[in-house]
């Protein structure tokens, strides 16, 4: 054959009147959604919806389910309380980070500056008549609250609120407070003519400009508009959500993903509860040889058979199991307080059966179910269970090290608005009435406010299966200048400036008393851990 001819199509003949021959199909090439031969990707229906319009369609029912499961589970009730232990710990420390160099500040009036910042804050904050619109909790406690609102709702509102004297409580001399909010009083409305989505109301940009609220006044629930920040810029309304897609609105509950696992595990729990519970209850069988109704259906056939000598059997039956009723009527079987058997009736066996439920894969089972749970809330399988049967240092440690970062995140961006956002606004007051001085006054603080109240959180210590490790490790790190200050003490939850502050003091209390002082040590570029070793002495031969 030619080049030409190999490049033409293959023809076939078929011969009229005859079905073609089956063609035996390539193979499907690898790739995306290539489903297996029961057909799994296919028997799972999904859509793809926008994650705001998904949230807004299952937000309360979703809201709902969360608080249900947090109210009646001890075991997420104490998840919850480890969460915020784990993200804020006794209260988030205030780590004023300002730069006051371009206002003439040196690096000692910097100091000194932050300090009492620092000071004067923490009074105000844990004064629940001067920080909380109510008067009722500290910032600390609100921050508790709201990481429990975002546990259940997904998100945590509140706003900050400026009091005119005459609208003050007796004994208040800061106008500042915070209010926070519960996520269900921001309504459901959405009107996409309007900007609002499922509350928020937003400019053509996207930006949220105010945030609508049911609140109860006098009696009757109105709805009022928030401005998300006033006419100078201040961020006036705090929401603090954890957002999936870029154009999320509003949050939903980390418990969501849980649901259907959680759920499970609980049926099972209660369903094992409720046999075990059977089973000891009705464990207890008696046998007996008693006839039943054959017996006298029996009786009833011979004498239709006209057997010789029924009725006077059939009395004597009758006599014998109503002599047997009757003793055994005069005997008991105790189950529970004071349990016991007095007599049996003749021929009556007492058996007890042992529990046969749950099974023998039961443990490993609910563990699958528990892991599912504890990874989606970010904590470990152990704290989640308090099971350590089958943790070791190498697992805890592993544990610790994949969750310190989702801890210091959710301190970062959930829990820290509570404290900064009402900060802003404080600081922005205590430097309007001449409380803080501040040089160039109001106006250059206004001007360049950003820079001024720039500010982190410090949240609680990082855990660890082993202390003393642990500081050798840090101290190695700052000797061999690989760590730095602010980093170390961070693992620890504390303020590397509060610390100075602290060892100075106390240096000089020890020093000045003629004491030794505990911070002198020898070996602060000495390798942690590692003893002198002395070199042998030299032997005379």
């Amino acid at each position: 054959m030619g080049e030409a001819s190999m490049t033409e199509k293959q023809r076939i003949r078929i011969k009229a009147g005859s079905a073609p021959a089956r063609m035996t199909m390539p193979a499907a090439r690898a790739g995306y959604m290539r489903d297996t031969q029961a057909g799994i990707i296919a028997a799972r229906p999904a859509s793809l919806r926008e994650h705001r319009d998904e949230i807004r369609r299952v937000w309360w029912r979703a809201s709902a389910l969360a608080m249900d499961m947090l109210q009646n589970s001890g075991r997420l009730r104490g998840t919850a309380d480890q969460i915020l232990a784990d993200t804020v710990g006794v209260e988030l420390q205030l780590n004023p980070r300002p730069d006051l160099a371009a206002f003439g500040y040196d690096a000692q009036e910097s100091i000194a500056w932050i300090r009492q910042v620092k000071a004067r804050f923490k009074t105000w904050a844990w004064n629940p008549l001067e920080c909380d619109f109510r008067a009722k909790f500290t910032i600390p406690q609100q921050t508790d609250i709201g990481m429990r609102h975002w546990l259940a709702f997904g998100e945590s509102l509140g706003v900050v609120d400026y009091l005119m004297p005459h609208e003050r409580l007796p004994g208040t001399r800061t106008g500042t407070k915070f209010l926070l909010m519960q996520p269900q009083k921001l309504v459901q409305d959405t009107n996409e003519i309007e900007g609002m989505f499922q509350g928020v109301i937003h400019d053509a940009y996207g930006r949220p400009t105010h945030y609508r609220f049911e609140e109860r006044r006098a009696g009757i629930t109105v709805k009022v508009d928030h401005a998300a920040r006033d006419s100078e810029g201040r961020q006036m309304v705090m929401h603090a959500f954890d957002p999936f897609s870029s154009e999320d609105v509003r949050g939903l509950s980390p418990l969501v993903p849980t649901f259907r696992k959680y759920l499970m595990a609980e049926n099972t729990d209660e369903a094992t509860a409720q046999v075990r519970f059977l089973q000891t209850i009705y464990a207890a069988i008696l046998k007996s040889t008693r006839p039943s109704a054959e017996a006298f259906e029996a009786f009833e056939a011979m004498r239709e058979n006209k057997v010789e000598g029924v009725g006077e059997l059939e009395k004597d039956f009758v006599n014998y199991f109503k002599a047997a009723l009757n003793n055994a009527a005069e005997s008991e079987i105790r189950l529970g307080a004071g349990a016991g058997i007095s007599q049996l009736a003749p021929d009556e066996d007492l058996e007890f059966k042992s529990i046969s439920v749950p099974g023998d894969d039961y443990a490993e089972f609910m563990a699958r179910l528990d892991r599912d749970t504890a990874r989606a809330l970010g904590v470990s399988y152990g704290g989640y269970t308090l099971d350590y049967s089958k943790a070791t240092y190498a697992s805890t440690n592993m544990e610790n090290s994949g969750l310190w970062p989702i801890a210091q995140r959710r301190t970062d961006r959930i829990a820290a608005p509570h404290v900064l956002v009402p900060y802003s606004s404080w600081l922005d007051e205590e430097i309007a009435e001449g409380n803080v001085p501040f040089k160039g006054g109001y106006e250059a603080f206004s001007a360049n406010r950003d820079a001024i109240l720039w500010a982190l959180c410090q949240g609680p210590s990082k855990p660890t299966a082993d202390d003393e490790k642990r500081a050798r490790a840090s101290s190695e790190r700052l000797a061999n200048g690989t760590g730095a200050l602010e980093k170390e003490c961070g693992e620890l939850g504390d303020d590397a400036e509060e610390v100075f502050e602290s060892r100075v003091y106390w240096h000089g209390r020890y020093t000045s008393a003629g004491l030794p002082s505990p911070f002198e040590r020898n070996r602060p570029s000495d390798p942690a851990g590692e003893e002198k070793k002395k070199k042998p002495e030299a032997v005379e031969t």
